[in-house]
């Protein structure tokens, strides 16, 4: 085990620090506070000058508002409640807005969440609200319906171009995925067969499409089950024809075993390169021939790097890209004169200016850690046209450290100053009280790293008896195929300022560290999380940095899922906490969650039908894996108090599954306590539930760990 590095600074020496146990320090960071902090700011773009992006309203019965930023820096939610602007496509959605400026008034189109219709609003000049939002989109009554995301105002066409996904049934995999063009006009508001298909539906999963500056080609992504896009996507490329339409789709990248992450064009006039695709060319600035090229982050190296017309940009072990959870997410912008606005890093991110021609990449200067996948660059081409000229220079991103929540900020890419333009973090509590995360890597089974980052506890007032080591929780996080960043998250101070220590583990299987990382949970789920996130709390017990009697493990959906079996398969723990969790693979495997993720399993643990046997279970098919792994199936296996947290509207991992865990524990005699939340989906959104949730935890910790911290609502467990 070792230390890789830190960040932070040190903690204020205080004048009157007093000794108090671990776990039993009064803290300002209380659970409504950190439930009104929580998400953050997604889905940025420019409508004229202006930049806009999505926010979450906790305390607003948890809608996303659209928020707009005045050339004078104000900033305003665009709609009222319960205006919710949110997709539902493969139920994570994406990019759920689109704006432009038409005949010199702002125009926009919206998802909806509630009924996922497609809206076009058109705010007015004032602060006050415009005309109300009009339908574009019918409502089906099929199954989940009509779904809308990653619009793109096509304004010359009078249309907008994005992904339907239809629902063709009742059950979740009863569905078809296209690019389609909806009619600005509202006629296809009550009327299905008004809606253009522009592709068919002979893949299962698409993005949004990218067209390039002259408006003849178009590029998306596509992939089919049983592959998750970090495990093979292709581009395809199809020429747009006079009236509209998509001819000639063609895969150019990808396949099977290539991730591409996101996919666009970009314009050079240096060097005048042919493109690899067609070779078509344009006019540029000053009467220069210039090129569309393409240009996509793919992992064919071991990492997601930048091709330009299929060749290296800059090949470098980090990621140029990411999981493509959510439709429209963008780790790259293209601006002027060959440059590329780039989120990259191993680990951690930053933001950075590329130069195509000559590989350099310049980062911004900065205090952030982490840029959340989505850009915007000032100055980015129109559709159907080019940018105007001197307006290349300017990106905008979304960034956040371990001393600052996610918060807007805008790049000078000729200087390479950013600075905060909206959304600024704000303070509420001193700083002093804010964990400093330490960037650690372990050593697990065989040897391998483990990455972590954690947070002991801290206080400005207050330390524990010398005597005494503190409690800690491992966190596991969601995805599994994702990771923990490295940035100001109050839920984890609201327990690092009462002394109880927070450890988040980038398990294998998280994104990040290349693809041989993302593959060592190949067919291993429930093994290699589970040993990785008990190797880090017994190191972190042996080195002396925790107390081994008082260890918690802690995850949400997939963290859920390690938690459960954690409990189940170690004794490593004391207690634990399981947030929305996949308990029954077989039945998640066969029905009982969304499309998306419906073969997920066959990566993670094997086809359930059988084949690509496992090298650690050579010896176990793949059904009785499926069983052998599942947490219902073991329940009696569990003997530790646990937290079982579940929105009763969750159509990923249902609430059927716990409670099916549930009974398979009844007569056990197990401290535990099953919280069910209505109106809450997959993961939770409303400000109340977050302030229960959190309270609730940190009692069953203060009951198994004999902690005694003020003013939080008792727990009932029951047996």
């Amino acid at each position: 085990m070792s230390s890789t590095g830190s960040c932070g600074r040190p903690r204020r020496a205080g004048e009157n620090v007093q000794v108090l146990p671990y776990g039993s320090w009064p803290s300002p960071i209380d659970a409504t506070l950190a439930a009104r902090h929580d998400g953050r700011p997604e889905y940025l773009g420019l409508v004229g000058d202006e930049v806009w992006w999505t926010a979450p309203r906790p305390t607003e019965n948890g809608r996303r508002a659209l928020v707009r930023r005045r050339a004078d820096g104000t900033e305003e939610s665009v709609l009222p409640a319960p205006w919710n602007v949110r997709s539902r496509v493969v139920e994570y959605g994406g990019q759920p807005w689109a704006g432009a400026v038409r005949e010199g008034r702002l125009l926009v189109v919206f998802v909806h969440f509630a009924d996922q219709r497609l809206y076009a609003y058109e705010p007015g000049p004032g602060p006050g609200p415009g005309a109300a939002p009009r339908p574009l989109t019918p409502v089906s009554c099929v199954g989940g319906g009509l779904r809308w995301v990653e619009p793109q105002l096509l304004l010359d066409r009078g249309e907008v171009w994005c992904v339907l996904e239809e629902f063709t049934g009742d059950g979740p995999t009863d569905v078809r995925r296209v690019l389609a063009a909806v009619p600005l006009d509202g006629s296809a508001a009550h009327d299905r067969a008004a809606v253009r298909e522009l592709t068919d539906d002979s893949r299962r999963f698409v993005t949004g499409a990218r067209l390039s500056s002259d408006g003849r080609r178009a590029a998306w992504l596509a992939w089919d089950h049983p592959r998750m896009p970090w495990e093979g996507t292709e581009v395809v490329v199809a020429d747009i024809t006079g009236d509209g339409t998509l001819s000639d789709p063609r895969v150019v990248a990808g396949g099977p075993g290539e991730s591409i992450a996101q996919v666009d064009w970009m314009r050079s006039t240096r060097g005048r390169r042919r493109s690899l695709d067609d070779g078509r060319r344009s006019t540029g600035e000053r009467g220069q021939s210039s090129v569309d090229c393409l240009l996509y982050a793919s992992d064919r190296s071991g990492w997601w790097n930048l091709y330009r017309d299929h060749e290296p940009v800059c090949p470098r072990e980090e990621e140029f890209g990411g999981a493509l959870w959510k439709l429209g997410h963008r780790w790259f912008a293209p601006l002027e004169r060959g440059l590329v606005a780039v989120v990259h890093g191993r680990g951690a991110t930053a933001l950075g200016i590329l130069d195509t021609e000559t590989g350099e990449l310049v980062d911004a200067e900065g205090p952030w850690t982490e840029f959340a996948p989505t850009l915007a660059v000032r100055g980015e081409r129109s559709e159907m046209g080019v940018p105007p000229p001197g307006r290349w220079g300017s990106v905008v991103a979304v960034a956040a450290s371990p001393r600052s929540a996610y918060e807007v900020v805008e790049l000078d890419a000729v200087t390479g100053r950013a600075r905060v333009i909206g959304a600024a973090h704000v303070d509420a509590v001193d700083p002093a009280y804010y964990p400093e995360p330490r960037i650690r890597t372990f050593t697990g089974p065989d040897g391998r790293d483990i990455h972590a980052h954690v947070h002991p506890p801290r206080h400005p007032g207050h330390v524990a008896p010398g005597h005494e080591l503190p409690p800690y929780v491992i966190w596991a996080h969601g995805g599994p195929t994702d990771r923990a960043p490295l940035v100001l998250d109050l839920e984890i101070a609201y327990f690092t300022s009462r002394g109880i220590g927070v450890a988040e583990v980038d398990y294998g299987g998280s994104t990040g560290y290349g693809r041989e990382y993302r593959e060592r949970l190949r067919e291993q789920w429930g093994v290699v999380d589970v040993e990785d996130c008990a190797a880090v709390a017994l190191a972190l017990a042996d080195e002396g940095t925790a107390d081994r009697d008082r260890l918690a493990i802690r995850g949400g959906s997939a963290g859920g899922w390690t938690a459960a079996a954690s409990l189940i398969g170690t004794d490593v723990y004391a207690c634990g906490t399981i947030r929305y969790p996949v308990l029954d693979l077989v039945a998640w495997a066969t029905g009982e969650t969304h499309d998306f993720e419906s073969r997920y399993p066959d990566s993670l643990v094997g086809p359930l039908a059988g084949g690509g046997a496992s090298h650690a279970l050579e010896a176990v098919g793949e059904p009785a894996r499926y069983a052998q792994r599942s947490p219902v199936e073991h329940a009696h296996r569990i003997t530790v108090p646990f937290l079982l947290l579940q929105g009763l509207d969750d159509v990923i991992c249902p609430p059927a599954q716990c409670e099916r865990f549930l009974a398979r524990l009844a007569g056990r005699s197990v401290p535990h306590a099953y919280l069910a939340f209505e109106g809450e989906g997959h993961g939770f959104r409303q400000a109340a539930t977050m302030v229960r949730a959190l309270e609730s935890e940190l009692s069953l910790y203060a009951q198994v760990f004999g902690l005694r911290p003020p003013g939080v609502p008792r727990l009932e467990l029951v047996r």
